[in-house]
């Protein structure tokens, strides 16, 4: 299986978020390229000396959040990415960019050596924040073929956070998650409501015995509710890691040396 190639293991894999700071161009930017990337690479160092499994490197601070993402985005992360797997060689590195800039993703991924992406609308279409967004399966697996990026993986969202579902209520999540197998998913992510907010265990339990593929926590695994999702394949962890445990701090190197302990301690 791909993902255990990757991560080593198959359950309870740790994978921390790097939030890059604000990009040239959005609204929130006030740092130079230069400050952007050392940013991002002081978090992947405290990340990577506490032992996390891999990382995704996200343009989280680029709000409000556009469909229409510039050449200088893909510029900017392909920098910063880079920059980060110049300094994690080994470490499996992910990248997302939003919002749902698929392609570019997947672009950026393969000019960084990255080894994976997190996608939006892989499947079925459903309102976001940014408006409405539609399945990309086709397209972004054609595209990766075309451009010699067939190794990185696509882990996809169902029935994603910040999102309305009214258009696909009639579709479970154990049938989204099917049909993004069966579209070719090389893993699952589900999620809570909201950024920070946790997923439903119980749909945790119903998507992995629904689908043969892995299947991944998206959003609020802190060190208490951990338990509740050890069985995961994986637990990509951004807010919990930071200080006051807020997704737009800095990571907070206490946090996470205490989480990994305890997952190892669990993980045994």
């Amino acid at each position: 299986m791909k993902f255990l190639d990757l991560f080593g293991r198959l359950k309870s894999v740790v994978i921390g978020m790097i939030h890059v700071k604000a990009l040239p161009g959005t609204p929130l930017n006030g740092m130079k390229m230069s400050q952007i990337t050392e940013e991002a690479c002081k978090e992947a160092e405290i990340y990577h000396d506490m032992g996390i499994d891999g990382l995704i490197i996200e343009n989280m601070h680029d709000i409000p959040y556009s469909f229409s993402v510039g050449p200088e985005v893909c510029a900017c992360m392909t920098a910063v990415c880079s920059a980060v797997r110049g300094l994690c060689p080994s470490l499996p590195l992910g990248v997302q960019i939003l919002s749902s800039a698929n392609q570019h993703a997947l672009a950026v991924a393969l000019a960084s050596g990255l080894d994976f992406i997190r996608a939006e609308g892989f499947v079925f279409s459903h309102v976001a924040d940014e408006g409405l967004l539609n399945a990309c399966a086709g397209d972004l697996l054609r595209y990766r073929k075309y451009i010699g990026a067939e190794h990185v993986q696509i882990f996809t969202d169902i029935k994603k956070k910040h999102s309305s579902h009214a258009l696909t209520s009639d579709v479970s999540i154990e049938e989204t998650a099917r049909a993004a197998e069966f579209f070719l998913s090389d893993g699952l992510i589900i999620t809570g409501s909201a950024t920070g907010v946790h997923a439903d265990p119980q749909e945790l339990r119903d998507v992995s015995q629904s689908v043969r593929i892995p299947v991944l926590i998206g959003s609020g695994v802190t060190y208490d509710n951990l338990e509740h999702y050890l069985d995961a394949n994986g637990m990509i962890i951004g807010s919990h890691f930071k200080k006051g445990g807020h997704w737009a701090n800095e990571v907070d190197r206490e946090r996470v040396k205490r989480f990994m302990g305890k997952i190892r301690e669990l993980r045994q």
